[in-house]
């Protein structure tokens, strides 16, 4: 058999790359020019986007170094026992597309993860004699994010961190008998182990301070992903598991990936994939935590089977449960309420603090900084409006939760 074109490796192992959410790519229809009509595509290029603490996005080369696997993870399209095209980048291979890459400005950075080869060990080293050319050979200043493989040696895990600007480990499943069940091969209290490890790390990093000759260790801190729909593990569970691991390792971010049916699996797995929307509420809820004030105890009571709902994001839900908290008057009401009003988000609610300190706000005002007018109206009280008995109003709810109908947009 023919050995694989660069290119063609380029295809299998970027499209084994989608599967893991921890980049926040995204994806779409897909479109290509290769008869030679059109121009542009949306496939086979391995480009995903990331975003910046400062909202800037990053364009990255999202790839595996190879989609071999010792380990077989029942979930995982890639495990050993699992029939699909095999490729391997060499490392030479992975800086060179790098560097290619980045010198068109097709890309401003790398993810790259793997499977297992061999070992925990091997890997880790493989995935760091990349980061470790880039930087220290080729001065590559652009951004990285590796995957730190559980039970590595820890050595080899830190001088990924002084080379990475972000490290992720995946937690897998939100329950360690799924892991247990579904991944025999890997062990929650290894990856906890390694998560709790790269915390001490990053924090030992910041108490030393802002020293210019000392190398950052891994300043966009560490991350994880979670297949949703995969076990029976509910919303309220995922989420409590979620509270868990921002509180106990610092993570930046929790990714939640919907489950993906794959060919010649167990029965012990779904037939079926979960509501994309589901996971959109999970981010949603996951937000409300982190930048709303929410606690964990106030989305998840009252769930029905632990679920968020799927017709109303779980801010709407919560304000519709708890009516007697509003309206809120957006003049005087400081911004922890102002934050749990449906529709207004933190820059809005921050607009509004901004602008009433020199006017009394009209609801015309609100219509200014915030996206829709609709779901805020019940719940505020402002210069020239009180929602009267619209709170009271049984049929709101489903009113406000209706989905939204298309509308064609006009260029003129």
């Amino acid at each position: 058999m023919a050995a694989k074109t660069i290119g063609e490796k380029l295809a299998v192992l970027s499209d084994a790359a989608k599967y893991d959410a921890s980049c926040a790519s995204s994806g779409t229809k897909r479109r290509q020019s290769a008869k030679g009509t059109g121009i542009g595509s949306t496939e086979g290029s391995g480009i995903c986007h990331a975003y910046a603490p400062d909202g800037r996005c990053i364009s990255l080369l999202k790839i595996l170094l190879t989609n071999f696997c010792v380990f077989d993870c029942a979930y995982c399209v890639n495990r050993s026992s699992s029939n699909v095209e095999r490729a391997r980048f060499t490392v030479e291979e992975v800086v060179r597309l790098t560097l290619s890459f980045y010198r068109r400005n097709y890309i401003e950075g790398l993810f790259l993860s793997s499977g297992i080869i061999r070992s925990p060990d091997h890997t880790m080293e493989e995935i760091l004699r990349v980061a470790r050319s880039l930087r220290e050979t080729h001065d590559f200043r652009g951004y990285i994010h590796l995957k730190a493989i559980p039970g590595a040696d820890q050595r080899l895990i830190e001088e990924a961190g002084r080379h990475a600007d972000r490290l992720s480990v995946n937690i897998e499943l939100p329950v360690d008998a799924s892991v247990e069940r579904l991944a025999p091969e890997k062990k929650p209290a290894v990856i906890r182990r390694t998560m709790g490890a790269l915390r001490a790390r990053i924090e030992e990093a910041k108490d030393r301070g802002a020293d210019p000759k000392e190398r950052t260790f891994v300043p966009a801190g560490q991350s994880t992903q979670m297949i949703v729909g995969a076990d029976a593990a509910t919303d309220a569970t995922i989420l409590t598991k979620s509270a868990t691991l921002y509180g106990s390792y610092g993570l930046k971010r929790v990714y939640y990936s919907a489950f993906s049916p794959i060919p010649d699996t167990t029965s012990a797995l779904p037939a079926t994939k979960p509501p994309l929307m589901r996971e959109h509420r999970l981010y949603q809820a996951d937000w409300l935590m982190r930048f709303y004030g929410f606690e964990l105890s106030e989305i998840a009571a009252g769930l029905p089977d632990g679920m968020l709902p799927l017709d109303m994001d779980p801010k709407l839900a919560w304000a519709l449960a708890h009516r007697d908290l509003f309206p809120v008057d957006v003049n005087r009401a400081d911004r922890e309420r102002l934050l749990r009003v449906p529709g207004l988000g933190v820059k809005s609610v921050d607009r509004i603090c901004r602008a009433r300190r020199h006017t009394r706000l009209r609801l015309a005002d609100l219509a200014r900084v915030c996206r829709s007018l609709e779901p805020v109206r019940p719940f505020v009280v402002a210069e020239d409006w009180h929602p009267g008995g619209l709170l009271d109003r049984s049929a709101l709810g489903p009113t406000l939760a209706k989905p939204a109908r298309p509308v064609q947009l006009s260029l003129f």
